[in-house]
């Protein structure tokens, strides 16, 4: 599937939701890219999951603003990679950092950044350490599989809508938003 359909559905999921996220946060490595920036070298070509790059394009298109929450040890790498994929220039904050915090301190500095609510964002991320953390923050908050895929824009956006109604707002903070999209929508590509 190519970046203008993906873009396309992508479109098509958005415009089915009633309320959308201010924010959508997303991780780099294992969910935006297929690999982590510490075994690369600035010199290499990344390149994005398949679904990752339509489903940014069409969030900017709906004026959803899109910010990077990274634990990478190489920001200079990822930054670079950042550069190269034409993708930087989309995002209204890169907290890329080493830290122990699991993105605590990343949303943190989000936070204060955008002047967006925890509750007001989506999160994406391959791992449950950090969903569990950041989730307990107020933010909806995906783990994915095999990268961030229409699946996990389906699966975020019914999250964020059930979270924003009168009775998901009282469950936030006990709800575990952590289970893995299903094996079908994990697979799209």
């Amino acid at each position: 599937m190519g970046d203008d359909t993906v873009k396309n559905e992508a479109m098509e999921i958005m415009g089915m939701c009633q309320l959308l996220p201010r924010l959508v946060v997303f991780d780099l490595d294992y969910t935006l890219w297929p690999f982590y920036c510490e075994c690369r070298s600035k010199r290499d070509m990344p390149r994005l999951y398949p679904h990752a790059k339509g489903i940014l394009y069409a969030l900017k298109d709906k004026g959803v603003k899109i910010a990077i929450a990274s634990r990478s040890p190489t920001p200079d790498i990822a930054n670079t990679f950042l550069d190269k994929l034409g993708i930087k220039s989309m995002l209204v904050a890169q907290e890329i950092f080493s830290s122990w915090t699991h993105k605590t301190d990343h949303f943190q500095r989000i936070n204060r950044r955008t002047n967006i609510p925890y509750a007001e964002m989506l999160f994406f991320d391959d791992e449950d350490r950090n969903i569990d953390a950041v989730s307990n923050m107020g933010v909806t908050s995906i783990l994915v599989g095999n990268g961030v895929n229409l699946g996990a824009l389906r699966q975020g956006l019914s999250k964020y809508s059930q979270n924003q109604s009168p009775s998901g707002r009282s469950k936030r903070g006990s709800q575990n938003l952590s289970k893995k999209s299903s094996t079908s929508e994990t697979e799209e590509q």
